[in-house]
């Protein structure tokens, strides 16, 4: 029997590496005979409290404090930061309580403001702490725990000098795990899947997407310079469901034999795999996730990053890919124009398609969840 707690959430950035791990950590332990008995530490807002009941992973809540930033020290110290501050103390007494009963081989935290109080508490309980970040750039939550860490995952070698010196031996990069299932897509299945019978299968396919809800500034990025996009490519737009109506009113004026190679939709659920194989360009924002999928798959991509992203962290993101040729990053007051000017070379040109996806691939690690799982059973021992 190996006892795992796992820490971390608020939004999927955090949520899925923890569940990826927790499946593949699960099945490794079953190919051996052995059992994995888990219990994930969460809020009751955030959307591990969703996520990990419907996983059946036992899921307990403790207080805890979110940390609004600000360039201005003074504005840090605002009433809300400080009546939230003072609520981490009791989460971390109630974290301390759970894991002292539970008594967990390991704990593992992947990040957000729950991390903190349950990973103060495996310190105090001795138990062997493992950090995961999924980021180029270390997030606030894994900065206060690295002193306290048995071993520190990282995403990107790029992340080793920002850690303090004396944490750096505790650090090995592993990648941000990225979901099985993403890695096997199929493009033909994905023409089925979506019906886009009106696809040309000679040009090439761009998905553009910006996450569950979608994004109103890449929405109207690729909305103005629509007309121009059909013309060189199929379409998968993957807008937000709030956003059908109007964005298919825009599409109306296309002439009919381009019409049929924009294929619009709310959501993309499970045929998310096919979808990404289907794809020869990304256009998205520049979460740790989706960096982590595009890059094991070695996808081209053009990032517009979400300017609102705790610590700027999707520009940082986006940057480092994009000096290393394996994206391109548009950021500040982007226009169609700009869209266009990234995206067309993308299109009509294959073996510019080709550097970048291989460039991509190298920043790729399709096996970040195995090497997360040593990483994790190490600590144990």
């Amino acid at each position: 029997m190996f006892r795992l707690v796992v820490t971390g959430g608020g939004t999927g950035g955090h949520t899925y590496p923890a569940l990826t791990a927790v499946r593949t950590l699960q099945a490794r332990l079953a190919a051996g005979g052995g059992v994995l008995d888990v219990l994930w530490i969460g809020t009751e807002t955030g959307l591990e409290a969703r996520v990990a009941p419907a996983e059946g992973i036992a899921f307990r809540t403790v207080a805890t404090g979110k940390i609004r930033r600000s360039s201005n020290p003074l504005k840090m110290l605002g009433p809300a930061n400080v009546k939230d501050m003072a609520r981490v103390p009791l989460g971390v007494a109630q974290a301390r309580k759970i894991i002292g009963a539970f008594q967990p081989d390991v704990v593992l935290a992947t990040g957000g403001y729950v991390a903190v109080p349950a990973g103060l508490a495996a310190r105090m309980c001795k138990r062997p702490l493992v950090l995961h970040e999924q980021t180029v750039r270390l997030g606030l939550a894994n900065r206060r725990l690295a002193g306290s860490a048995a071993r520190i995952a990282l995403s990107s070698e790029s992340s080793l000098p920002l850690l303090p010196q004396e944490v750096r031996s505790a650090a090995v990069v592993t990648g941000n795990p990225v979901r099985p299932e993403v890695l096997t897509g199929d493009a033909d299945r994905a023409i089925t899947a979506l019906g886009a019978v009106g696809f040309d299968r000679r040009l090439p396919t761009l998905y553009v997407t910006g996450g569950a809800q979608g994004a109103q500034q890449i929405n109207g990025l690729v909305r103005d310079a629509l007309p121009w996009l059909v013309e060189r490519a199929n379409i998968v737009h993957q807008c937000g469901p709030d956003n059908v109506e109007g964005l298919r009113a825009s599409a109306a004026g296309l002439p009919p034999h381009l019409a049929g190679r924009y294929h619009l939709t709310g959501f993309v659920g499970s045929e998310l795999p096919d979808v990404l194989a289907l794809a020869d360009v990304v256009v998205s924002r520049s979460g740790a996730g989706t960096l982590a999928e595009l890059t094991a798959l070695g996808k081209p991509a053009v990032f517009v990053p979400l300017a609102s992203s705790a610590g700027n962290e999707q520009a940082h993101n986006a940057r480092h890919l994009q000096e290393a040729g394996a994206a391109i990053s548009l950021e500040g007051e982007v226009t169609a124009a700009h869209l266009r000017e990234a995206v067309g070379p993308l299109l009509t040109d294959p073996a510019r398609r080709a550097a970048m996806a291989k460039a991509a691939r190298t920043h790729g690690r399709p096996d970040a969840t195995d090497r997360l799982v040593d990483v994790i059973l190490s600590a144990a021992k």
